[in-house]
Protein backbone atom coordinates (compact mmCIF):
# COMPACT_ATOMS: atom_id res chain seq x y z
CA UNK A 1 0.00 0.00 0.00
CA UNK A 2 1.13 3.48 -1.01
CA UNK A 3 2.10 6.11 1.76
CA UNK A 4 -1.29 8.21 2.01
CA UNK A 5 0.19 11.09 4.11
CA UNK A 6 0.23 14.03 1.51
CA UNK A 7 3.32 14.99 0.71
CA UNK A 8 2.04 19.08 -0.36
CA UNK A 9 4.40 21.50 1.58
CA UNK A 10 7.72 19.49 0.56
CA UNK A 11 10.81 22.30 0.89
CA UNK A 12 8.21 24.46 0.51
CA UNK A 13 8.04 24.86 4.74
CA UNK A 14 11.81 25.17 4.99
CA UNK A 15 11.78 28.86 6.04
CA UNK A 16 8.90 28.76 8.09
CA UNK A 17 8.67 30.55 11.05
CA UNK A 18 6.46 29.38 14.10
CA UNK A 19 3.98 31.26 16.07
CA UNK A 20 3.93 34.69 13.30
CA UNK A 21 0.67 35.77 12.13
CA UNK A 22 -0.37 38.10 9.40
CA UNK A 23 0.14 42.38 10.03
CA UNK A 24 -3.39 44.37 9.57
CA UNK A 25 -3.05 45.72 5.61
CA UNK A 26 -1.29 49.92 6.67
CA UNK A 27 -2.92 53.29 5.54
CA UNK A 28 -1.37 54.03 2.23
CA UNK A 29 1.90 56.28 1.58
CA UNK A 30 0.35 59.02 -0.54
CA UNK A 31 3.39 59.97 -2.41
CA UNK A 32 4.00 56.90 -4.54
CA UNK A 33 2.08 54.19 -6.66
CA UNK A 34 1.43 52.49 -3.42
CA UNK A 35 -1.41 50.19 -2.86
CA UNK A 36 -2.57 47.60 -0.03
CA UNK A 37 -1.51 44.99 -1.56
CA UNK A 38 -5.06 43.21 -1.60
CA UNK A 39 -6.52 45.89 -3.75
CA UNK A 40 -5.99 46.70 -7.09
CA UNK A 41 -3.96 49.42 -8.62
CA UNK A 42 -6.15 52.33 -9.71
CA UNK A 43 -3.79 53.72 -12.48
CA UNK A 44 -0.81 53.10 -14.84
CA UNK A 45 -2.29 50.05 -15.79
CA UNK A 46 -3.82 50.65 -19.42
CA UNK A 47 -2.67 48.91 -22.58
CA UNK A 48 -0.48 46.56 -20.24
CA UNK A 49 -0.89 42.98 -19.21
CA UNK A 50 0.72 40.65 -17.21
CA UNK A 51 3.59 38.37 -18.70
CA UNK A 52 4.31 36.44 -15.90
CA UNK A 53 3.26 36.01 -11.91
CA UNK A 54 4.05 34.20 -9.06
CA UNK A 55 2.29 34.46 -5.57
CA UNK A 56 3.87 34.85 -2.47
CA UNK A 57 2.89 32.63 0.18
CA UNK A 58 3.82 34.30 3.68
CA UNK A 59 6.95 36.39 5.90
CA UNK A 60 9.45 33.82 6.70
CA UNK A 61 12.87 35.39 8.01
CA UNK A 62 15.04 38.61 7.29
CA UNK A 63 16.68 39.48 4.84
CA UNK A 64 20.75 39.38 5.33
CA UNK A 65 22.87 41.73 3.87
CA UNK A 66 22.45 40.29 0.13
CA UNK A 67 21.11 41.12 -3.57
CA UNK A 68 18.40 38.97 -4.63
CA UNK A 69 18.60 38.07 -8.33
CA UNK A 70 14.58 36.80 -9.31
CA UNK A 71 14.25 34.97 -12.47
CA UNK A 72 10.62 34.57 -13.73
CA UNK A 73 9.53 33.96 -17.62
CA UNK A 74 7.89 35.99 -19.84
CA UNK A 75 5.06 33.86 -21.03
CA UNK A 76 4.55 36.57 -24.01
CA UNK A 77 6.73 38.65 -26.28
CA UNK A 78 6.83 42.24 -24.20
CA UNK A 79 7.96 45.48 -24.18
CA UNK A 80 8.49 48.76 -21.56
CA UNK A 81 8.63 46.27 -18.77
CA UNK A 82 7.63 46.94 -14.58
CA UNK A 83 7.25 44.96 -12.02
CA UNK A 84 5.64 45.10 -8.57
CA UNK A 85 6.95 44.39 -5.20
CA UNK A 86 5.26 43.77 -2.10
CA UNK A 87 4.98 43.14 1.90
CA UNK A 88 2.04 41.89 2.02
CA UNK A 89 2.63 39.74 5.14
CA UNK A 90 5.11 42.30 6.93
CA UNK A 91 5.59 42.58 10.49
CA UNK A 92 7.91 45.97 9.74
CA UNK A 93 8.64 48.16 6.71
CA UNK A 94 10.40 46.81 4.01
CA UNK A 95 12.77 49.62 2.84
CA UNK A 96 14.28 48.98 -0.73
CA UNK A 97 17.42 50.84 -1.19
CA UNK A 98 18.12 49.36 -5.02
CA UNK A 99 16.29 47.62 -7.52
CA UNK A 100 17.20 46.53 -11.60
CA UNK A 101 15.70 44.10 -13.93
CA UNK A 102 17.89 42.73 -17.28
CA UNK A 103 17.46 39.85 -18.91
CA UNK A 104 18.91 36.26 -18.10
CA UNK A 105 22.15 35.13 -20.31
CA UNK A 106 21.90 30.89 -19.72
CA UNK A 107 19.58 28.90 -17.71
CA UNK A 108 21.17 28.27 -14.26
CA UNK A 109 23.80 30.78 -14.37
CA UNK A 110 23.06 34.82 -12.98
CA UNK A 111 25.06 36.91 -15.74
CA UNK A 112 22.66 39.13 -17.30
CA UNK A 113 22.40 39.51 -21.64
CA UNK A 114 24.69 42.38 -22.18
CA UNK A 115 23.13 45.88 -22.36
CA UNK A 116 20.02 44.74 -21.03
CA UNK A 117 20.10 45.23 -17.36
CA UNK A 118 17.85 48.41 -16.55
CA UNK A 119 17.66 50.48 -12.77
CA UNK A 120 14.41 50.64 -11.54
CA UNK A 121 12.68 53.82 -10.16
CA UNK A 122 9.60 53.97 -8.06
CA UNK A 123 7.60 57.10 -9.22
CA UNK A 124 11.23 58.70 -10.24
CA UNK A 125 12.90 57.31 -7.23
CA UNK A 126 15.69 54.17 -6.70
CA UNK A 127 14.70 53.48 -3.17
CA UNK A 128 10.82 53.01 -2.06
CA UNK A 129 10.03 51.74 1.76
CA UNK A 130 6.66 50.06 1.65
CA UNK A 131 4.80 49.55 5.07
CA UNK A 132 3.14 46.07 5.98
CA UNK A 133 0.31 45.82 3.73
CA UNK A 134 1.59 47.83 0.72
CA UNK A 135 2.51 47.27 -2.39
CA UNK A 136 3.97 49.27 -5.28
CA UNK A 137 4.75 49.45 -9.07
CA UNK A 138 8.25 50.39 -10.80
CA UNK A 139 8.25 52.70 -12.84
CA UNK A 140 8.29 51.05 -17.18
CA UNK A 141 11.60 50.76 -18.64
CA UNK A 142 12.32 50.57 -21.90
CA UNK A 143 13.42 46.77 -22.14
CA UNK A 144 12.30 43.85 -24.79
CA UNK A 145 11.72 40.40 -24.13
CA UNK A 146 10.97 37.76 -26.32
CA UNK A 147 8.23 34.47 -25.37
CA UNK A 148 9.79 32.04 -22.61
CA UNK A 149 12.38 34.48 -22.47
CA UNK A 150 13.98 34.97 -18.73
CA UNK A 151 14.09 38.55 -16.52
CA UNK A 152 16.08 38.57 -13.51
CA UNK A 153 14.61 41.08 -11.30
CA UNK A 154 17.74 41.99 -8.50
CA UNK A 155 16.71 43.46 -5.23
CA UNK A 156 18.34 44.61 -2.49
CA UNK A 157 16.71 45.55 0.61
CA UNK A 158 18.96 44.00 3.96
CA UNK A 159 16.88 43.46 7.34
CA UNK A 160 13.36 43.40 5.30
CA UNK A 161 10.64 40.90 6.38
CA UNK A 162 10.77 38.54 3.43
CA UNK A 163 7.72 38.31 1.77
CA UNK A 164 8.51 34.85 -0.13
CA UNK A 165 7.41 32.16 -2.59
CA UNK A 166 9.16 28.26 -2.06
CA UNK A 167 8.32 25.53 -4.26
CA UNK A 168 10.64 22.61 -5.92
CA UNK A 169 10.16 23.67 -9.33
CA UNK A 170 11.42 21.53 -12.81
CA UNK A 171 15.06 22.67 -11.91
CA UNK A 172 17.08 24.83 -13.18
CA UNK A 173 13.87 26.54 -14.57
CA UNK A 174 12.29 29.34 -13.26
CA UNK A 175 11.04 30.68 -11.00
CA UNK A 176 14.16 30.87 -8.73
CA UNK A 177 16.89 33.48 -7.22
CA UNK A 178 20.27 33.60 -6.76
CA UNK A 179 21.73 35.30 -3.75
CA UNK A 180 24.81 37.31 -3.51
CA UNK A 181 27.10 38.08 -1.58
CA UNK A 182 27.31 40.60 1.19
CA UNK A 183 26.14 44.13 -0.71
CA UNK A 184 24.19 45.65 -2.93
CA UNK A 185 24.80 44.00 -6.67
CA UNK A 186 21.66 45.08 -8.57
CA UNK A 187 24.00 46.94 -10.79
CA UNK A 188 26.47 44.20 -11.32
CA UNK A 189 25.52 42.45 -15.10
CA UNK A 190 28.49 39.92 -14.60
CA UNK A 191 27.85 36.39 -11.87
CA UNK A 192 30.57 37.21 -10.39
CA UNK A 193 28.97 38.71 -7.20
CA UNK A 194 26.46 35.67 -7.66
CA UNK A 195 27.79 32.05 -6.62
CA UNK A 196 25.07 29.52 -9.06
CA UNK A 197 25.59 26.51 -6.72
CA UNK A 198 22.09 24.76 -6.02
CA UNK A 199 22.33 25.44 -1.98
CA UNK A 200 18.68 24.75 -1.91
CA UNK A 201 16.16 27.36 -0.37
CA UNK A 202 17.45 28.92 2.55
CA UNK A 203 19.26 32.55 2.38
CA UNK A 204 22.88 31.47 1.86
CA UNK A 205 24.58 32.53 -0.95
CA UNK A 206 23.82 30.50 -4.67
CA UNK A 207 20.98 29.47 -6.38
CA UNK A 208 17.31 28.66 -4.60
CA UNK A 209 15.10 26.91 -7.32
CA UNK A 210 11.59 27.86 -7.05
CA UNK A 211 12.27 30.78 -4.13
CA UNK A 212 12.23 34.07 -4.60
CA UNK A 213 11.18 37.08 -2.36
CA UNK A 214 8.75 40.10 -2.73
CA UNK A 215 8.29 40.88 -6.42
CA UNK A 216 5.03 38.99 -7.76
CA UNK A 217 4.31 40.17 -11.03
CA UNK A 218 5.98 41.30 -14.08
CA UNK A 219 4.00 43.57 -16.52
CA UNK A 220 4.56 45.15 -19.81
CA UNK A 221 3.00 46.43 -23.43
CA UNK A 222 2.73 43.75 -25.79
CA UNK A 223 0.42 42.30 -28.80
CA UNK A 224 -0.92 39.96 -26.77
CA UNK A 225 -4.51 40.27 -25.70
CA UNK A 226 -4.74 39.88 -22.59
CA UNK A 227 -3.82 37.28 -19.55
CA UNK A 228 -5.24 33.78 -17.79
CA UNK A 229 -4.67 34.01 -14.33
CA UNK A 230 -4.43 30.52 -13.12
CA UNK A 231 -5.79 30.87 -9.51
CA UNK A 232 -4.31 27.19 -7.38
CA UNK A 233 -2.12 25.51 -5.12
CA UNK A 234 1.24 23.24 -5.23
CA UNK A 235 -0.35 21.61 -8.18
CA UNK A 236 -0.58 24.75 -10.38
CA UNK A 237 3.01 26.42 -8.66
CA UNK A 238 4.60 23.61 -9.79
CA UNK A 239 5.39 21.00 -7.00
CA UNK A 240 6.78 18.16 -7.50
CA UNK A 241 7.11 18.71 -11.54
CA UNK A 242 10.25 16.48 -11.29
CA UNK A 243 11.70 14.19 -14.10
CA UNK A 244 12.66 16.63 -17.06
CA UNK A 245 9.71 19.67 -18.40
CA UNK A 246 7.93 22.63 -17.56
CA UNK A 247 4.75 22.70 -15.29
CA UNK A 248 1.26 22.66 -16.84
CA UNK A 249 0.86 26.83 -16.80
CA UNK A 250 4.23 27.33 -18.89
CA UNK A 251 3.17 24.74 -21.42
CA UNK A 252 -0.02 25.62 -22.20
CA UNK A 253 1.59 29.57 -22.33
CA UNK A 254 4.08 27.80 -25.15
CA UNK A 255 0.87 26.58 -27.12
CA UNK A 256 -0.83 29.76 -26.92
CA UNK A 257 2.59 31.38 -28.43
CA UNK A 258 1.64 29.49 -31.60
CA UNK A 259 -1.21 32.15 -32.46
CA UNK A 260 -0.97 35.15 -34.40
CA UNK A 261 0.61 37.95 -32.03
CA UNK A 262 -3.02 39.45 -31.15
CA UNK A 263 -4.55 36.51 -30.33
CA UNK A 264 -2.10 35.03 -28.24
CA UNK A 265 -2.70 35.56 -24.16
CA UNK A 266 -0.03 35.27 -21.51
CA UNK A 267 -0.26 33.51 -18.51
CA UNK A 268 0.09 34.37 -15.10
CA UNK A 269 0.55 31.58 -12.18
CA UNK A 270 -1.01 32.20 -9.17
CA UNK A 271 -0.64 29.23 -7.44
CA UNK A 272 0.79 28.64 -4.13
CA UNK A 273 1.34 25.25 -2.29
CA UNK A 274 -0.54 24.11 0.53
CA UNK A 275 -3.36 26.95 -0.38
CA UNK A 276 -7.28 26.18 0.18
CA UNK A 277 -9.97 27.87 -1.59
CA UNK A 278 -11.96 28.19 1.14
CA UNK A 279 -11.77 29.84 4.55
CA UNK A 280 -10.81 28.04 7.10
CA UNK A 281 -7.61 27.29 9.19
CA UNK A 282 -4.74 26.40 6.93
CA UNK A 283 -4.05 22.31 7.27
CA UNK A 284 -0.68 22.34 7.38
CA UNK A 285 0.52 25.32 9.25
CA UNK A 286 -1.52 27.38 11.97
CA UNK A 287 0.41 30.64 11.43
CA UNK A 288 -0.31 31.36 8.17
CA UNK A 289 2.91 31.79 6.74
CA UNK A 290 3.78 28.59 5.05
CA UNK A 291 0.85 28.90 2.21
CA UNK A 292 -1.33 32.58 1.96
CA UNK A 293 -4.09 33.09 2.61
CA UNK A 294 -7.31 30.91 1.18
CA UNK A 295 -8.16 31.76 -2.48
CA UNK A 296 -11.42 33.54 -1.76
CA UNK A 297 -9.47 36.09 0.68
CA UNK A 298 -6.60 36.33 -2.18
CA UNK A 299 -8.26 36.77 -5.21
CA UNK A 300 -7.71 41.36 -5.35
CA UNK A 301 -4.37 40.75 -5.05
CA UNK A 302 -3.55 37.75 -7.08
CA UNK A 303 -6.52 37.98 -9.73
CA UNK A 304 -8.55 40.94 -9.53
CA UNK A 305 -5.19 43.25 -9.68
CA UNK A 306 -3.70 41.33 -12.47
CA UNK A 307 -3.09 43.92 -15.28
CA UNK A 308 -4.84 42.41 -18.55
CA UNK A 309 -6.45 39.90 -16.80
CA UNK A 310 -9.39 38.45 -18.56
CA UNK A 311 -9.62 34.51 -17.71
CA UNK A 312 -8.97 32.53 -14.39
CA UNK A 313 -8.61 29.01 -14.34
CA UNK A 314 -9.96 27.73 -10.78
CA UNK A 315 -8.05 24.64 -10.28
CA UNK A 316 -8.28 24.56 -5.86
CA UNK A 317 -10.09 22.16 -3.44
CA UNK A 318 -7.57 19.60 -2.75
CA UNK A 319 -5.83 21.34 0.69
CA UNK A 320 -9.77 21.64 2.05
CA UNK A 321 -10.52 18.49 1.28
CA UNK A 322 -7.18 16.53 2.39
CA UNK A 323 -7.16 18.12 5.80
CA UNK A 324 -4.38 18.11 7.69
CA UNK A 325 -2.98 18.29 11.64
CA UNK A 326 -4.26 22.08 11.73
CA UNK A 327 -7.67 21.48 10.26
CA UNK A 328 -9.75 18.60 9.48
CA UNK A 329 -10.99 17.09 6.00
CA UNK A 330 -13.30 19.96 4.94
CA UNK A 331 -16.56 18.62 3.14
CA UNK A 332 -17.59 19.28 -0.63
CA UNK A 333 -20.22 21.61 0.57
CA UNK A 334 -17.56 24.00 2.01
CA UNK A 335 -15.65 23.66 -1.29
CA UNK A 336 -18.18 24.67 -3.69
CA UNK A 337 -19.54 27.41 -1.73
CA UNK A 338 -15.76 28.82 -1.54
CA UNK A 339 -15.31 27.84 -5.81
CA UNK A 340 -18.74 29.36 -6.22
CA UNK A 341 -17.98 32.47 -4.46
CA UNK A 342 -14.87 33.09 -6.65
CA UNK A 343 -16.80 31.87 -9.32
CA UNK A 344 -19.35 35.30 -8.90
CA UNK A 345 -17.01 37.72 -8.18
CA UNK A 346 -14.91 37.25 -10.69
CA UNK A 347 -17.83 37.52 -13.29
CA UNK A 348 -18.64 40.48 -11.59
CA UNK A 349 -15.26 41.90 -12.80
CA UNK A 350 -16.18 40.96 -16.53
CA UNK A 351 -13.35 37.51 -15.75
CA UNK A 352 -14.87 34.27 -17.61
CA UNK A 353 -13.80 31.26 -15.25
CA UNK A 354 -12.80 28.14 -16.48
CA UNK A 355 -13.21 25.08 -13.62
CA UNK A 356 -10.83 22.42 -13.15
CA UNK A 357 -11.35 19.02 -11.33
CA UNK A 358 -9.32 17.97 -8.94
CA UNK A 359 -6.89 15.03 -9.31
CA UNK A 360 -6.86 11.91 -7.27
CA UNK A 361 -5.69 11.86 -3.52
CA UNK A 362 -5.05 7.98 -3.07
CA UNK A 363 -8.13 8.21 -1.01
CA UNK A 364 -9.34 5.10 -0.10
CA UNK A 365 -12.91 3.71 -1.89
CA UNK A 366 -15.89 5.19 -0.01
CA UNK A 367 -14.10 7.56 2.78
CA UNK A 368 -15.04 10.37 3.35
CA UNK A 369 -12.17 12.30 1.48
CA UNK A 370 -12.75 10.09 -1.55
CA UNK A 371 -16.65 10.95 -1.38
CA UNK A 372 -16.36 14.39 -1.27
CA UNK A 373 -13.69 14.99 -3.90
CA UNK A 374 -16.14 12.67 -6.76
CA UNK A 375 -18.69 15.32 -5.14
CA UNK A 376 -16.76 18.62 -6.33
CA UNK A 377 -15.97 16.95 -8.82
CA UNK A 378 -19.19 16.73 -10.40
CA UNK A 379 -20.10 19.85 -9.00
CA UNK A 380 -17.56 21.34 -11.23
CA UNK A 381 -18.96 19.09 -14.33
CA UNK A 382 -22.08 20.07 -13.92
CA UNK A 383 -22.83 22.89 -12.24
CA UNK A 384 -22.56 25.48 -15.41
CA UNK A 385 -21.30 28.38 -13.18
CA UNK A 386 -18.05 28.17 -15.24
CA UNK A 387 -17.51 29.52 -18.47
CA UNK A 388 -15.74 26.44 -19.68
CA UNK A 389 -13.88 23.41 -18.12
CA UNK A 390 -10.89 20.93 -17.77
CA UNK A 391 -11.15 17.79 -16.93
CA UNK A 392 -7.30 17.23 -15.00
CA UNK A 393 -8.91 14.26 -13.14
CA UNK A 394 -9.71 12.04 -16.17
CA UNK A 395 -6.62 13.22 -17.66
CA UNK A 396 -4.28 12.06 -15.26
CA UNK A 397 -6.27 9.10 -13.03
CA UNK A 398 -5.01 5.42 -13.24
CA UNK A 399 -7.72 4.03 -15.35
CA UNK A 400 -6.80 0.58 -13.39
CA UNK A 401 -7.36 1.92 -9.89
CA UNK A 402 -9.29 5.88 -10.78
CA UNK A 403 -8.16 6.90 -6.83
CA UNK A 404 -4.52 7.38 -7.86
CA UNK A 405 -2.84 9.36 -10.56
CA UNK A 406 -1.92 7.17 -13.09
CA UNK A 407 2.02 5.33 -12.10
CA UNK A 408 3.90 6.68 -14.89
CA UNK A 409 2.25 10.41 -14.08
CA UNK A 410 2.98 10.26 -10.77
CA UNK A 411 5.52 11.98 -8.25
CA UNK A 412 3.09 11.17 -4.92
CA UNK A 413 0.15 10.28 -4.35
CA UNK A 414 -1.11 14.50 -4.49
CA UNK A 415 1.24 15.17 -6.98
CA UNK A 416 1.80 14.91 -10.70
CA UNK A 417 5.40 14.91 -12.08
CA UNK A 418 6.70 17.00 -15.36
CA UNK A 419 5.05 13.76 -17.57
CA UNK A 420 1.96 14.19 -15.68
CA UNK A 421 1.92 18.20 -15.93
CA UNK A 422 2.47 17.46 -19.83
CA UNK A 423 -0.66 15.52 -19.96
CA UNK A 424 -2.46 17.64 -17.86
CA UNK A 425 -1.57 20.70 -20.24
CA UNK A 426 -2.37 18.18 -23.32
CA UNK A 427 -6.17 18.12 -21.80
CA UNK A 428 -6.35 22.01 -21.77
CA UNK A 429 -8.65 22.93 -25.20
CA UNK A 430 -7.12 26.56 -26.06
CA UNK A 431 -10.75 26.91 -28.00
CA UNK A 432 -11.78 27.95 -24.47
CA UNK A 433 -9.71 31.06 -24.33
CA UNK A 434 -10.75 32.57 -27.86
Amino acid sequence: MRNRRPLLLGLASILLLPGVTPPATASLAPSAEVTPAAAAPAHGQAGRIAIWSGSLRGRNGTSPDTTVRNIARASVDATSLRIRIGNPYGDRALHLRAGSIGLQARIGEADLVPGSLRKLTFAGKRSITLDPGESAYSDPVALRVRAQQNVAISLYAPGAPINDQVFPPPTPNPPGSFLSLAGDHTGEPGDKAYPETNVGQNTSPGYHPGQFWWSDIVDARSAARGTIVALGDSNTSGHQAIGGGDRWTDLLARELNERAPGRQLAVANAGISGNTVSRQPNPYDPTGQCCGPPAVDRLHRDVFSVAGAKYVILFEGTNDLGGGASAPQAPASRVIAALREVADRSHARGLKVIGATLMPMCNDAGSFRETNRLAVNEFIRTSRIFDGLIDFDAAVRDPANPREIRPAFMADCYHPNAAGHAAMAAAIDTGLFR
